[in-house]
C-alpha cells in the first residue's frame, strides 16, 4: 500500500470513529493537528509518515471519553494499523507517541522521547491556545456542565493525574492548571513562535473577561 492510501484509509477511519464526539476534541481537532503538525515538520527532519500518522490517531480514542482509561486509545490505533498492514516498528513509533502525548496535570513524566512526538505534542499544544483554545474549553466545559467561574474556588497548579482527571473546576481554572502552562512546554522553534502569539491572545481574553465580570467594562 501506498503512503497517500494509507493516509485515506486512516483520516476515513478517524473522520468515521469521531463522527459523533464532542466539538473540541472531534474530527476538525484531528485535521488542525494534522496541519499544525505538517506546518511544524517542515523545519524538522522527522520521520513523516510517523507525524501524519501519529497527529490522526492521537485522540482516536480520548481517555477523557473512556472512563479515563488510557489504553483505549493506544490499544484501537494499534489495530487499525495492522490492518492496514504496517510495518510493527511504525506501529510501535506511533503508539507511544499516543501514549505520551497528553498532558496530565503537566506532573507526569513522559516516559518515551522522539523528534515526531515532539513535533504532535506541540501541533495538539497549539489547539488548546488561542482562540480556538478558548473556543474548546468553553465547549468542553458545558459538555460537563461546569460553571464560568467561581472567585472562591482558586486553581489547583499542583495536581497529580488522578486529580487533574477528575477535577470538576470551573472553566476559567483550566486557563491556569493547563493552557497559559503549555508555552513554556513547547518542545519546536516553530512551536514555541506560534505559541507565544496563541498565548498572549488568551491573556488578553482573561483580561476582558474580568473587566467584564466585575463590571468594568
Amino acid at each position: 500500500m501506498t503512503e497517500e492510501l494509507l493516509i485515506e484509509h486512516t483520516i476515513a477511519y478517524v473522520k468515521e470513529t469521531l463522527q459523533n464526539a464532542e466539538g473540541g476534541h472531534d474530527w476538525f481537532h484531528i485535521e488542525r493537528v494534522y496541519k499544525n503538525s505538517l506546518n511544524i515538520a517542515a523545519s524538522e527532519k522527522a520521520n513523516l509518515l510517523v507525524v501524519k500518522l501519529g497527529a490522526l490517531l492521537h485522540d482516536i480514542a480520548d481517555s477523557k471519553f473512556h472512563g479515563g482509561d488510557d489504553t483505549v486509545g493506544p490499544a484501537k490505533a494499534r489495530e487499525f494499523l495492522k490492518t492496514q498492514k504496517v510495518s510493527e516498528e511504525i506501529i510501535d513509533h506511533v503508539v507511544k507517541i499516543i501514549e505520551n502525548i497528553s498532558f496530565k496535570g503537566g506532573n507526569v513524566q513522559q516516559q518515551f522521547k522522539s523528534l515526531e512526538l515532539d513535533i504532535v505534542q506541540d501541533a495538539d499544544r497549539l489547539d488548546a491556545l488561542g482562540a480556538i483554545g478558548i473556543a474548546r474549553t468553553f465547549n468542553y466545559g458545558g459538555f460537563k456542565n461546569r460553571s464560568l467561574y467561581d472567585p472562591d474556588i482558586a486553581p489547583k497548579l499542583q495536581m497529580s493525574k488522578e486529580e487533574y482527571k477528575a477535577s470538576k473546576a470551573p472553566t476559567i481554572n483550566h486557563f491556569y492548571e493547563k493552557l497559559l502552562l503549555l508555552k513554556d512546554r513547547m518542545n519546536t522553534k516553530t512551536g514555541r513562535r506560534i505559541a507565544e502569539e496563541r498565548h498572549q491572545f488568551m491573556e488578553q481574553f482573561l483580561q476582558q473577561f474580568y473587566d467584564e465580570w466585575n463590571g468594568k467594562k
